[in-house]
């Protein structure tokens, strides 16, 4: 018998891809709304309105676990900052820190009753919070002069939009995959 911590070969691959899928979809996901943004006139705030890095870090949590959710959170930043210079080198780690945060409780949260949308909510409170203690953290102990502390709210007003797109998307998601797996057993 196996214990929930035991994985078998097929199953790991699967969180292998899963999190090289998830890092691929939020290092691109980015670049399509920014330069859907430069056509439409919008520039860059089509992306940080509309949030696109977070939706495959949170699918990858729901669907890989909170190891996987967690390095797709952590690394897709990281990765995308890489490749193409975005976000912006001082975002980087609060990124790190709230989509981290995003993939962690995503995956805790994964195989529990509560439905789709609560376990979204709570991993969106989660990742922003994390988001708004590491900001907070950031100006008043290590004394980053850079950042108000108004920064660590005024974030989540401006990706109001994704979040909505969030909660549209990922339970319907989340709910057809259930549905699909109920229908193969």
């Amino acid at each position: 018998m196996q214990n929930q911590f035991t994985l078998t070969a097929d199953s790991r691959l699967a969180r292998i891809l899963t999190a090289i899928l998830a890092i691929g979809a939020a290092v691109a996901l980015p670049q399509v709304f920014h330069a859907v943004g430069v056509l439409s006139g919008t520039g860059a705030q089509l992306g940080s309105a509309l949030l696109p890095m977070h939706l495959p870090v949170l699918l990858a949590g729901f669907l890989g676990g909170p190891v996987t959710g967690c390095i797709a959170g952590i690394l897709s930043p990281l990765v995308s900052f890489g490749i193409s210079g975005m976000p912006d080198a001082a975002l980087v780690p609060f990124m790190m820190i709230e989509l981290g945060a995003y993939g962690l409780t995503a995956g805790m949260l994964s195989g529990t009753r509560l439905n789709s949308f609560c376990k979204l909510l709570i991993a969106q409170i989660t990742g922003r919070a994390a988001r708004a203690a590491a900001v907070l953290v950031s100006i008043h102990l290590l004394g980053n002069t850079a950042l108000a502390p108004a920064a660590a709210f005024t974030f989540i007003t401006a990706g109001l939009f994704g979040i909505l797109l969030q909660w549209a998307l990922i339970p319907l998601l989340l709910d057809r995959l259930e549905g699909m797996q109920k229908h193969d057993s």
